[in-house]
């Protein structure tokens, strides 16, 4: 917790950097949940839309009770809508690309690829502001690299004879991550968080239609995918959308893309323990290198609050 001497400044942005670390824990839930839905027979085309229109359909029961506690809906204009729906449309852009890639390759080897969006977010700051980034966003970037590859398991298996569309995806799925963490930061709308985040739901599941046409009309949530729907549209997209939007317009794009990477800790941990899958001690090392390299994101705030302390 931010302690009481700090800056107002400096609790919002410790807080904020909390939100944002949380957003990026609850995206640590996905990789089991894709597995147990692919062990029991949903596409990842399936899966995708799920996340996108059950994440619209909790957002759509938060508006509703916020209206029943008095709460109003905004009125958007057609821009504001639209950049929403965009927004959502990015996420699940990354959803379709990285499962894509989980389907084909080694689930190492993607995630490693996928969390090059921890630096990518350095570069779309330093476009952004026309300021190179400082040297221990980037320090802790690498040590965050660094940590993946181990803890990850891809120190094993390399990345050299996997399907090059694949290894493409995984990567393009890095980008469009960074991006979403970026712009959720940037794109801005005067209304609730549940009714910005209706939007954005909204656009993922059109979005989502694209890879799965005839999710709508299929029947498929009476198929037995309800249970896997559910957690991927509370886990994968309402609580991320929740928390970023709260948490990034506080952030430096890259602080954001940085913070974002307890994905991969809470990943390990939860397939670990639903799954059962045992992690060595290079990987758990690895978690800790991941874990450090968050911390060390926090040194500028630190040096701050003692700053202003003294």
């Amino acid at each position: 917790m931010p302690s009481a001497g700090m800056a107002p400044s400096g609790r919002r942005r410790a807080v904020a950097a909390l939100q944002v670390f949380a957003g990026g824990a609850c995206y640590g839930a996905m990789a089991t949940t894709y597995k147990l839905a692919y062990a029991a027979g949903i596409t990842s085309a399936q899966v995708v839309a799920s996340q996108a229109w059950f994440g619209f359909l909790f957002f759509g029961l938060a508006v509703l009770l916020g209206r029943l506690r008095g709460g109003r809906w905004q009125r958007l204009s057609g821009k504001q809508a639209l950049e929403l729906m965009g927004l959502g449309a990015l996420t699940c852009t990354t959803s379709i690309l990285y499962c894509y890639a989980m389907s084909v390759l080694p689930a190492p080897v993607a995630l490693t690829l996928l969390f090059q969006f921890t630096w990518m977010g350095l570069v779309w700051q330093t476009i952004a502001t026309r300021r190179p980034p400082r040297p221990v966003e980037v320090a802790s970037a690498a040590v965050i690299v660094l940590g993946t590859v181990f803890a990850s398991g891809v120190y094993r298996t390399g990345l050299a004879g996997y399907d090059p569309v694949a290894l493409l995806c995984a990567l393009a799925a890095a980008v469009t991550c960074s991006l979403f963490v970026t712009l959720s930061g940037k794109v801005k709308a005067p209304c609730s968080n549940e009714q910005r985040g209706l939007f954005v739901c909204l656009g993922a599941g059109v979005m989502s239609l694209t890879a799965c046409p005839d999710y709508l009309v299929s029947g498929v949530v009476f198929q037995g995918i309800l249970p896997f729907a559910a957690v991927a549209g509370f886990f994968g997209l309402m609580c991320p959308v929740l928390l970023f939007g709260l948490g990034s317009p506080h952030l430096p794009a890259g602080l954001s893309t940085v913070m974002a990477a307890a994905e991969l800790p809470a990943g390990l941990l939860i397939a670990m323990v639903v799954l059962g899958e045992p992690l060595g001690v290079v990987e758990w090392l690895g978690v800790a290198v991941i874990l450090a390299g968050v911390c060390l994101a926090q040194v500028p705030s630190l040096f701050a609050r003692h700053a202003h302390s003294d």
